[in-house]
């Protein structure tokens, strides 16, 4: 296997030839426009992993990569619509660039190409390919619609939240794994073993985004720290932090959370504090580490080079140490 860096390398050259140059130019380029945003391009980089680590030529899903990156930035276009987000990677999102209906339309068109991005493989792959991709879009979209539920329910479960980032991120990241260890024809054995370490992945890398949005560095985060508490957003920090405070510190922390003061820096560091006092920023580390080492565990038990095990390993390790 090679090092992340040339699976990344090979993936943006050839997402470089994907320009979709038709008309009406309005449906295709705000397409073009989200492609080349940047981005850390994790979903496809894994599954040309997944497909080397099989003992295939990672070019040959770069199909599939394609796909995964398509559709994932779909559901950016839509879900910066429903959160009437004016950035995104740092530059105006495509609604904003252009108008909702837009965005509706232009992130419609991009689910279907990414379904056409598919078609080149051969029907019995193309089959299993579908019917995987099919079954974890409606788990994202499930999860987004558990997400939306939870702004205004005030009995959210950790184990529901969980749940939640599960569908929403990390079935994707598993899909991901999957469907480039499908088209090097693993087993479905190893298939299986291969999506649950991409799905523990997943769990682990959005908590430990939860934890970056809160506690992370602005320098080097890349967004705005603090963004999750100025929304009110019910994230791992705030289910534990009710949890653990006494009666009157979780009562001070939902009323924080129904407040939208004009500077909100004061809120940010009061409940910073109340987290940090709850004990949620060392417990959100702790899971972080747990759901990555579940993923470890799964290699154990995948039949690949130990050599190649330790490649993905270093990739969940890298993960779990990042700062953006």
């Amino acid at each position: 296997m090679y090092n992340i860096q040339h699976y990344q390398q090979g993936f943006l050259e050839y997402l470089k030839q994907y320009t979709i140059d038709r008309e009406p130019k309005n449906l295709y380029e705000p397409a073009n426009y989200i492609l080349n945003l940047g981005g850390k391009r994790l979903r496809p980089v894994l599954a040309l992993m997944a497909c080397d680590c099989f003992g295939a030529n990672y070019k040959k899903a770069l199909d599939v990569a394609l796909a995964i990156e398509v559709f994932h930035n779909f559901t950016l276009v839509h879900d910066d619509i429903m959160d009437a987000a004016p950035l995104r990677r740092g530059k105006t999102t495509v609604h904003k660039k252009w108008d909702e209906n837009t965005g509706i339309l232009s992130g419609d068109a991009m689910l279907i190409m990414a379904y056409q991005c598919l078609e080149s493989y051969e029907p019995t792959i193309f089959s299993a390919l579908t019917r995987l991709f099919s079954k974890t879009a409606l788990e994202v979209c499930e999860g987004q619609q558990y997400d939306i539920d939870f702004e205004t329910r005030q009995d959210v479960s950790i184990i529901e939240y969980l749940k939640m980032i599960e569908y929403k991120t990390a079935v994707l990241v598993g899909a991901t794994m999957q469907m480039g260890a499908l088209v090097a024809g693993a087993s479905n054995d190893s298939q299986k073993a291969i999506y649950d370490f991409g799905r523990f992945l997943g769990i682990a890398f959005q908590l430990q985004d939860d934890y970056l949005d809160t506690f992370g560095n602005p320098e080097t985060f890349g967004k705005q720290v603090g963004g999750d508490i100025i929304e009110n957003k019910k994230t791992y920090l705030y289910l534990i932090a009710q949890q653990n405070l006494s009666a009157t510190d979780a009562d001070r922390l939902n009323v924080l959370f129904k407040t939208q003061p004009e500077d909100p820096s004061q809120k940010i560091e009061l409940v910073k504090a109340l987290f940090e006092n709850s004990g949620a920023k060392s417990e959100i580390l702790k899971a972080v580490e747990n759901y990555t080492k579940q993923a470890f565990e799964v290699l154990k038990r995948l039949n690949i080079s130990e050599e190649n095990k330790a490649v993905l390993k270093r990739f969940g390790q890298e993960l779990m140490g990042r700062s953006v």
